[in-house]
């Protein structure tokens, strides 16, 4: 178990009357209990915090008229999440993937599995299947590609990132899920918030879906999965931005921070956080 303390602040400038909706509150999940949570929004506005997707996660909405803008947040997110053994974790046959979870298992916007079926297989084809064969590729990722902000952007792809070997956490999120779902192992984008990222902002992880669960993976290497805190997921990070707005407005700045707070046990194998 750890505690974790987070906080995100934003600044924009306003230039017409735009609505806002938000994806910075932590996620309320059996596994991540979520306290001392406080929303400033400065000038003071009538705001929203509303259940979406799967009803863990939430989504901060609210108008605002022209001029500037400041959005603060912070809360403790305690995580609590079932200790696994990777041997026991294996993949599902595609006869007995539930219903709910076979989305994951398509191409998305930015995860094209549909391209990567023969390079996914030569790479890991031989590979037992189950955990090992997902950390496998975790570990493939974290080696192969070089963490460098500015080199991607929110039109990048995975063959984009393969082509480049090059981007930031969403990037290597998302080639990470590509090579699951090629090898037919459901995965999906999570957001989220992680002790020890650098440079610290909303962090972009991956869980894939073994034995009858999801388990978290970070392909940056940055934090361990005990020190993350979910704030959504998607297909990809299409489907998880944290800030959606209808109008004109400005990002003047934005900054993020996590710091661990409390007793943190041994970094487990797989943590459980559906």
């Amino acid at each position: 178990m750890s505690t974790v303390n987070v906080s995100a602040t934003m600044r924009y400038e306003i230039h017409e009357p735009t609505s806002f909706a938000f994806s910075i509150t932590a996620a309320r999940t059996p596994h991540q209990v979520v306290s001392d949570e406080e929303i400033v929004i400065t000038p003071e506005v009538e705001m929203s915090v509303v259940p979406y997707g799967a009803d863990t996660h939430q989504l901060l909405r609210f108008d605002a008229d022209p001029g500037q803008l400041d959005i603060s947040y912070r809360a403790s997110v305690t995580l609590d999440g079932e200790d696994a053994d990777p041997t026991d974790l294996d993949e599902v046959d595609f006869g007995n993937i539930p219903a709910e979870v076979m989305p994951y298992l398509n191409p998305s916007r930015y995860c094209e599995s549909d391209k990567l079926g023969n390079f996914a297989t030569r790479l890991f084809g031989d590979l037992d299947r189950g955990h090992g064969r997902v950390q496998a590729i975790t570990d493939w990722v974290e080696t192969n590609l070089l963490y460098e902000p500015g080199v991607t952007d929110g039109s990048s792809g995975t063959t984009d990132v393969l082509l480049q070997r090059a981007g930031v956490c969403r990037d290597f999120a998302h080639v990470s899920i590509s090579l699951c779902r090629a090898l037919g192992i459901p995965a999906r984008y999570v957001s989220g918030y992680g002790v020890g990222v650098e440079p610290q902002d909303f962090h972009g992880f991956f869980e894939a879906y073994l034995g009858d669960d999801w388990y978290l993976f970070d392909p940056t290497g940055m934090s361990a999965i005990n020190r993350l805190a979910r704030i959504g997921f998607g297909r990809d990070a299409a489907d998880a931005p944290f800030a959606t707005f209808v109008g004109y407005a400005d990002l003047l700045d934005k900054t993020v921070s996590v710091e661990l707070d409390g007793e943190v046990d041994d970094e487990p194998d797989a943590t459980s956080t559906a």
